[in-house]
């Protein structure tokens, strides 16, 4: 197609490639790239931060499939971005940020000029999986090819592809798209002698990771042939809601650890084996997985983790593959039992306070069935991460693992209402983490998404100075002052209910919510962190650590 410039080609290539949503904020270094976007029908969002576009478009990947994309302007809204992309990484989240840069002539020469960076190529390079500088107009569709190819043949991430200034203008003529692959193929002897050494063994356990979300059905055919229990990490949750083998509690847990060795063959599906979900207490050392048979699908991911079989693939094709080679009929070897232990000791391990909230947890749940909910660094979403079953695949997800960015929720949850407009949307957040990112509701204004956003107001840093308290340092900065958060719902234009930390009074205000049009707030009065020395001195006790 001739008359185009570089930038519409650019809108061009990503509705070509199926992007529906863009979320961004336009600024004069990006004025060339808008040129084509309202007449493309492409969806755009306006964010008030560019923070929140990138975890926005983290949100509406995780639950639409697909990847976010985030537009950006040269220099602060690339750094801006940076931190989402961090997470979008560590959660293996497909993200595009599209972003400006200035001319090329001036790239690396610090004379000045507005936004300029001294090199933002390479900044951006050190978090994205590639990040693609357009020279010229005929690198453009190459660049969008090389990034969406990446997107659908290994492990997703962010991306990036900036485009200078003197560029995006210039006329350009589209070049044919070539279509990427959308699977890895799976070495089929590797599967038969996963399957042999499945079915020889005794007691297996299954891990669940985020990429066994979306194998659906077979996954709980596997499960139950193998009658193995499965123990679902944070971004696993919900593949196997309310069945006797799940095990829904982290693999951190001394209970969980126990299962896990106790097994005779371990079967990681799409999970990294990361630190925060597997060792969050900091041992130095994962549980001991007898004959480990993985499946991922990065090679580098599977060479991190020494494994007895690695088999890089798509977990659903694994999964379907495995079944064909599996013997007929399910297994007795106790996998029920197994996993019911697990479950009984690791709820009773977490002990009496993060269970009172994992009961608030599953209230809600029950109050808004199927519902999405996205969470940040705050204390009922470290208690579900230990323990919570989710009713729905990929609908519990936070930013308190893997990178662990504070102000993720609220435009997360942004992200994810506009993925699935059918989808009540429930939003966790801390006072203290809620002010990272507050103005972002006003977005979910703007759009009239059914976002109910739930505050835990326990007026500071709970978590935090709960962890300075124990090793014996003295609480400092922990009890920034909340905003009112009545008057602040009042000024969104949206309702806003207070209860108490009581299940009852929280699954009543979910449900009220739940068939209002629209964003809602519910303020949850948690108790207040009050240090010993606090308590001490009221006590008239001396202080000592």
């Amino acid at each position: 197609m001739s008359g185009q410039t570089v930038g519409e080609a650019l809108v061009a290539g990503l509705k070509a490639r199926g992007v529906t949503c863009a979320f961004g904020i336009p600024g004069v270094h990006t004025v060339e790239l808008y040129r084509g976007l309202a007449a493309s029908g492409i969806r755009h969002v306006t964010p008030r931060h560019e923070q929140g576009a990138g975890f926005m478009a983290d949100g509406y990947a995780r639950v639409s499939g697909e990847p976010g994309v985030a537009f950006v302007i040269t220099g602060p809204g690339l750094t801006n971005t940076l931190t989402p992309m961090a997470q979008a990484r560590a959660d293996s989240i497909p993200i595009l940020v599209v972003s400006g840069v200035n001319t090329v002539a001036s790239l690396g020469k610090g004379l000045g000029f507005l936004h300029e960076l001294p090199d933002q190529h390479a900044l951006a390079k050190t978090v994205a999986l590639v990040s693609e500088h357009v020279a010229s107009p005929g690198e453009l569709d190459a660049a969008l090819s090389r990034a969406f190819e990446l997107f659908h043949i290994g492990r997703p991430g962010p991306m990036h592809i900036q485009v200078p200034l003197d560029v995006a203008g210039l006329p350009y003529r589209h070049e044919q798209i070539a279509k990427p692959p959308h699977s890895v193929p799976i070495d089929p002897a590797q599967i038969k002698e996963a399957a042999t050494r499945l079915a020889a063994a005794r007691r297996v356990v299954i891990l669940a990771g985020g990429g066994a979300k979306t194998a659906g059905a077979p996954f709980k055919t596997l499960a139950e042939r193998l009658d193995a229990p499965v123990v679902q990490t944070v971004n696993g949750r919900g593949v196997l809601h309310a069945h006797p083998l799940s095990v829904p509690a982290s693999p951190s847990l001394r209970a969980v650890r126990d299962l896990i060795e106790d097994a005779d063959c371990v079967l990681a599906l799409g999970t990294e084996l990361g630190p925060t979900d597997y060792d969050m207490y900091a041992t130095g050392n994962l549980a001991r997985m007898s004959g480990l048979i993985r499946v991922d699908l990065c090679a580098d991911q599977l060479a991190r983790h020494p494994a007895t079989l690695p088999i890089q693939g798509p977990t659903g094709a694994a999964i379907s593959q495995l079944l064909t080679c599996l013997p007929e009929g399910e297994k007795q070897s106790g996998g029920s039992a197994r996993a019911n232990q697990a479950r009984e000791a690791a709820f009773e391990e977490i002990g009496p306070d993060y269970r009172a909230q994992v009961a608030i947890l599953n209230a809600i749940r029950d109050a808004a069935p199927g519902a999405l909910i996205v969470g940040d660094s705050t204390q009922p979403i470290y208690a579900g991460n230990l323990f919570y079953d989710h009713d729905r695949p990929g609908g519990w997800f936070n930013a308190a693992t893997g990178y662990g960015a504070l102000g993720y929720a609220i435009p997360a949850a942004i992200g994810a209402s506009i993925a699935d407009a059918s989808a009540q949307v429930i939003c966790i957040v801390g006072d203290g983490g809620a002010q990272f990112s507050l103005p972002e509701v006003m977005a979910a204004v703007d759009e009239n998404l059914p976002i109910t956003f739930v505050i835990w107001n326990n007026r500071g840093y709970h978590e935090i100075a709960t962890s300075m308290q124990d090793v014996g340092v003295t609480v400092l900065g922990c009890d920034p002052t909340p905003p009112d958060f009545v008057a602040t719902a009042q000024s969104f234009g949206i309702p806003h209910t207070r209860v108490p930390m009581e299940s009852k009074a929280v699954a009543a205000a979910v449900k009220l919510v739940g068939g209002q049009a629209g964003p809602s707030m519910i303020e949850i009065s948690a108790p207040r962190f009050v240090p010993v020395k606090d308590l001490a001195m009221k006590e008239g006790v001396p202080q000592t650590f």
